[in-house]
């Protein structure tokens, strides 16, 4: 749930990336305000991963530029997290080690650190496997941790990349709704990727719609479906059948 604020903490404005003569992305502008959470949903092969790899400046942008905070985006000073479609684990450290790792990068005091991994083992349901490692976890227990590490380290900006993707629908929906939790008890601000139009309107405030290549936004929808969420409800169902929608229709 957003703070209820104007507050913007990102803005992208004339986005646009080409690789050589390829053009992907095409002059995308748009904001995201202090606890928002913003999915992105698009036709295969839009250039979703792109477009986060721009955000997190892991590609430089042709043209264009990412505010954090109305300043251009700086990762030695903005604290923005990303979780990957790929699971991320160190499998050399137990799970208490690895949801404390980004803490130790950013030299937070070890007080702190054991408070915040406590408090992140008990919204993820871990507390009892803190000394197992990741090869001794299920795969949804895994990503569990990595989720659980991100929202550790209270990020200005948290970036996921389809995180859900390689999961069955019961552990899906399970691990959304500990995402939500999370965002909620956090205020953290979200831009979630996804293929799964259903996931993004279970999870999202904002919806964002993107073309084809080369991409550009076909249109932002409100998402006012209030929580708990339910997937057979009308009004759930309806949004659902919007974005796909514009998703099919060009």
């Amino acid at each position: 749930m957003s703070n209820n604020t104007d507050i913007v903490k990102a803005k992208v404005r004339n986005m646009t990336k080409r690789f050589g003569d390829l053009l992907v992305l095409d002059d995308i502008s748009f904001e995201v305000k202090q606890g928002e959470f913003l999915c992105i949903v698009g036709p295969t092969g839009c250039g979703k991963t792109t477009f986060l790899n721009c955000l997190t400046k892991l590609y430089d942008l042709s043209e264009g530029e990412i505010f954090v905070n109305d300043a251009p985006v700086d990762l030695k000073k903005n604290n923005i997290a990303y979780i990957f479609q790929e699971y991320s684990t160190m499998p050399w450290l137990t799970i208490k080690e690895n949801i404390a790792f980004g803490l130790k990068l950013k030299h937070v005091d070890k007080k702190v650190i054991n408070e915040r991994v406590d408090e992140m083992l008990e919204i993820v349901g871990l507390t009892k496997f803190k000394n197992a490692y990741p090869s001794e976890l299920s795969t949804s227990m895994v990503q569990r941790v990595v989720i659980a590490r991100a929202f550790a380290t209270r990020p200005e900006l948290l970036l996921m990349d389809e995180p859900y993707g390689q999961l069955d629908v019961e552990l899906r929906f399970k691990l959304e709704d500990e995402l939500i939790n999370l965002w909620r008890k956090t205020g953290t601000t979200v831009i979630f990727i996804t293929h799964n139009i259903e996931e993004a309107v279970y999870l999202s405030e904002k919806i964002m719609v993107l073309t084809n290549k080369p991409t550009t936004i076909k249109e932002i929808v409100d998402n006012p479906i209030p929580w708990p969420r339910d997937v057979a409800d009308t009004d759930f169902v309806a949004l659902r059948n919007r974005i796909t929608e514009l998703i099919k229709w060009w």
